[in-house]
This record gives structure tokens, sequence and C-alpha cells, in this order.
């Protein structure tokens, strides 16, 4: 056979790239994470008793904007970043507005209560649970993020891994939220905040390894 056969033959029957596939991949793997965040929640912490009061839904509220803001932003840089070169459509700052977001409301609400009651606000009662509970529940979200993004072809592994650790905390964070009861803004900021760093860090750390072609 000729080249120009062969590559006649080659081209015979090629059908078009399904460029959504990759987004329902990362969408499949979201929800299956987040079921399970919440199912581990449920079962292992229980959920707060007070969520009747408009003081617990309300705080309730301000925590999901927080880590879905999160999400929401990571799972579409998370996309891009599963397709090859797709690095250079993500603007990591972006990603990071809702931490400046939670950051500055803690401020201002540090900086409107007395000196006396910041270390209460700061660290809370569960700041130990949090800082644990976070980071085990995104296992399972951070397995079926890796299992969606490893169909598609990332060529940033270090990075394509921090944007699957951020959605894996922000996921963990979500379901947390069920149960934790410090309702803070600093202590949202730190411990929240902190243990999604957290989650994004390790997941820069294991990307390489658990991304490689």
């Amino acid at each position: 056979m000729k080249t120009d056969e062969l590559i006649t033959a080659l081209s015979m029957g090629v059908e078009p790239v399904n460029r959504r596939l990759v987004d329902r991949s990362v969408g499949i793997a979201l929800a299956i994470g987040t079921a399970v965040a919440i199912g581990v929640t449920f079962v292992a912490l229980g959920v707060r008793a007070d969520l009747a009061t408009p003081r617990a839904v309300i705080f309730l509220f301000l925590k999901f904007a927080f880590a879905a803001g999160t999400l929401g932003a990571a799972s579409v840089y998370l996309a891009r970043l599963a397709r090859p070169g797709g690095e250079r459509r993500v603007s990591s700052g972006l990603a990071a507005l809702p931490f400046v977001a939670i950051l500055l409301l803690a401020g201002g609400s540090l900086g409107q209560a007395p000196r006396s009651h910041w270390d209460k606000m700061v660290m809370g009662g569960e700041w130990i649970e949090c800082l644990i509970s976070i980071p085990i529940i995104a296992i399972v979200p951070f397995a079926a993020v890796i299992w969606a993004v490893r169909k598609a072809a990332p060529t940033n592994l270090v990075r394509t891994g921090a944007f699957s650790g951020l959605v894996a905390g922000g996921v963990s964070a979500v379901a947390y939220a069920l149960h934790c009861t410090d309702d803070s803004l600093p202590f949202i900021a730190l411990w929240y905040g902190g243990t999604i760093v957290l989650c994004t860090l390790a997941g820069a750390m294991l990307g390489p390894r658990l991304l490689r072609w």
C-alpha cells in the first residue's frame, strides 16, 4: 500500500471529537463525590441539630456560598486543564476570589468585635475536627475527580492535580458544613479555607503521579 492510499484509508470514517465528554466526566465525578461526601457526613458526623433556626440557616448559607464558589470556579478550570494545553486558559487568580472575599468578611467581623472575643471567633470549639474531617471527607471526591481527568489528556499534571484537590476540598467543605456548628466568619476563613488549601497542595503533589500518561 502506498503512503497516499494509507492516509486515505486512515482518514475514512473519522468522527468528530465529542468536546463535551470531558465536561460530562467531570460532572459525573462531582455528582458521585458530592453524594459520597454528604453520605459520610450524615453517617459519621451527623447533621447539626439547630438547622431550623434562622441563624443556623444564614451561616450555613455563608459556608455553602464560600465552598460552592470555590468549587464552581475550580471545576470549570479543571475541565479545561484536562485537555492538552488547557493550562493556558486558566486563571488561578479568579479561582482565589472566594478566598479573598471570605478573608475580607472575616477581617471586618474581627474589626467589629472586642479583642477579648477574637480567640473564640478564630479557633471556635471544633477546629481540630474541621482540620481532620474536611481532608478525610475529600478523599473519595478527589479519587472520583482524578478518575474523570485521567480519561482526558492533561499536560500540566501539577496544576491539574492542584485543581483536582481544590475541587475535592470544596465538595468536602460543602458536606462538612451540614455538621459544623462553629459559625464565625474568621473560623470559616481560617479552617474551611485552610483545609481546602491543604487539599489543593496535596493534589499538586499527587497529580504528577496519579495523572501520568
